[in-house]
């Protein structure tokens, strides 16, 4: 398609943006638009795909006939078939009178069955039918109809996926995808992301009559480097919310991530945990949460294991004249008498014990590589925000307190790490 013609198309179904991806789907679909070849639709939620249906309506040789957009995932599994295919009267209980159903309506017209891969199995096998022949049977009748539609569905399921698992019939895939259209995410779309930002943020501001935003250098950089896992209406939510909140009308990075947009954000949480980053599309991944509460249930087994091993070393060693064991206040090793644990690792014996603490002898082992048995046990955190918390920490501690190399460490800004730090109250010296 010409350039022109597509800007044309742009302009008129208020489409922003530039992207290789979004231009290749809009040039598919005004070469499809005079054909009668069933479409799909597919992309995020979230995307925009329904402006796709409208412009192969329009610019088809049904656009003077009715078009109608159906939501096939908001119509409960008991009425989606009376809804599509209509009903006899008397059919089943409220059936007070006759309906003609969406395919009779839409004769001579365009269909638009969006979340299309949310149809039951029984109402798949009637759409298979409609789409192979043209007819249908509206509920509680025996009479054979006919009708001329033409078919657009959209959808933001892995139908693929959906096949295997037997959700979906691999039949009415293919006869639905004669001409597939995919629509890129958002975070596909690379200066489009700022392009639209700024239109919305227009848009509201002649709305509410207020003074227009403008975007430094580094928002404009964290604007196009966020995932954006709810695509166009999560930007569009949030370019109203900063319009109308912020008093700032100059828009920074560290303005945007006030909004719950910045560089650390796991899927629009604003929660941060060492070595995990969002998963695949920007979406949160459960799997690394499981992941990290199994590392610290096997960490803390060894914690236990390690710990009996050093209340054994603690038996061998000289008792008070009270015959009990100070746990707390055990001998610090001289150069003078050595032992040997299971492992085969030096422990130095004094000849002079002088009480220290346990916190003493782990700084100890980590410093001198002395000591073999760990006798320092962290509280397993209980929460998320807990396991938070305590990553911040125990990297802070390994740095000695180095916020830079902290940041670093646990993959996010000093300016989150200082607001994390603040928020926990962690004191760093």
């Amino acid at each position: 398609m010409k350039n022109n013609n597509l800007q044309d198309i742009k302009r008129r179904y208020g489409i922003v943006g530039v992207s290789e991806g979004l231009n290749h789907a809009l040039d598919t679909a005004i070469q499809v638009a005079p054909t009668d070849l069933s479409v799909l639709i597919q992309g995020e939620s979230g995307v925009g795909k329904e402006a796709i249906p409208r412009i192969i309506h329009d610019n088809s040789v049904r656009k003077h006939q009715k078009y109608f957009a159906i939501n096939c995932g908001s119509i409960p599994e008991g009425t989606i078939d009376s809804e599509l295919f209509g009903h006899e009267k008397g059919a089943f209980t409220g059936a007070i009178g006759e309906r003609e159903g969406y395919f009779g309506a839409a004769n001579k017209g365009t269909l638009f069955l969006d979340e299309v891969g949310e149809l039951p199995l029984a109402t798949q096998a009637r759409l298979l039918r409609v789409l192979e022949t043209g007819e249908y049977i509206r509920v509680g009748s025996a009479e054979v109809r006919k009708t001329d539609v033409r078919i657009i569905a959209a959808t933001n399921v892995n139908l693929q996926k959906a096949i295997s698992e037997g959700k979906f019939r691999e039949d009415l895939y293919y006869r639905l995808a004669t001409i597939p259209i995919s629509v890129p995410p958002l975070r596909e779309r690379g200066r489009d992301v700022e392009l639209l930002f700024l239109k919305f943020t227009t848009d509201f501001a002649e709305k509410y009559q207020l003074e227009p935003i403008q975007l430094t250098t580094d928002a404009r950089q964290l604007l196009q480097q966020y995932k954006w896992p709810g695509n166009i209406r999560q930007l569009k939510n949030v370019a109203e919310q900063i319009s109308l909140i912020s008093k700032e009308r100059e828009i920074s990075a560290h303005t945007l991530a006030q909004f719950g947009i910045s560089d650390d954000t796991i899927a629009g949480t604003g929660l941060v945990i060492a070595g995990q980053t969002p998963g695949q599309g920007g979406r949160y991944s459960y799997e690394n949460e499981r992941e990290l509460l199994f590392q610290i249930l096997s960490n803390l087994g060894k914690d236990v294991k390690e710990l009996k091993d050093m209340m054994n070393i603690l038996k061998t060693m000289p008792q008070n004249n009270d015959n009990s064991t100070n746990i707390t206040s055990i001998e610090r090793p001289s150069q003078q008498q050595i032992i040997h644990t299971s492992a085969d690792a030096p422990i130095i014996r004094s000849s002079a014990p002088e009480p220290v603490s346990v916190v003493d002898v782990y700084e100890s082992q980590l410093d001198n590589n002395i000591y073999t048995a760990e006798t320092y046990i962290e509280q397993v955190p209980r929460s998320i925000s807990e396991m938070e918390e305590q990553s911040i920490r125990d990297s802070l501690r390994r740095n000695n307190g180095n916020r830079g190399k902290t940041a670093r460490e646990l993959g996010i800004s000093e300016r989150t790490l200082y607001r994390k730090i603040k928020s926990y109250g962690i004191d760093v010296k």
